[in-house]
């Protein structure tokens, strides 16, 4: 596994902690679809929860906020459609789309965490 691999692996950890301690059930982790990864899948009550990850060193340029532009998170829908498709269990469910901007030192990062970040209709 490489550096950035393993990077991207402890601040997902830390971000699906982050969110389980808050309430969600993780569903799945790196979940891959043919548009793109969903890197974290929860369940917050009923509502279905598709998590982009995003880690930055510096905001320098913006933060991982920033990062998730309309490319981006139209991928995001596109591979979020396949999962919904391949897990017909949640078919029905109420989706969102958050965002975890993760920043500093990759094994204790600071993380803050944009409920509903967009829209599947804005993407």
């Amino acid at each position: 596994m490489t550096d950035a691999r393993a990077r991207g692996a402890r601040v997902e950890a830390a971000a699906r902690d982050h969110l389980v301690a808050a309430g969600l059930q993780a569903l799945a982790m790196n979940a891959q679809a043919r548009h793109g990864e969903l890197d974290l899948v929860m369940r917050d009550g009923d509502t279905l929860v598709f998590v982009e990850v995003r880690y930055r060193r510096s905001d320098a340029f913006g933060g991982g906020f920033a990062s998730v532009d309309a490319g981006k998170r139209r991928r995001l829908v596109l591979a979020a459609q396949q999962f919904l498709a391949s897990h017909r269990e949640y078919r029905d469910a109420p989706c969102r789309f958050d965002v975890v901007d993760a920043s500093g030192d990759p094994a204790r990062p600071q993380l803050r965490w944009l409920r509903d970040a967009f829209r599947a209709d804005d993407a």
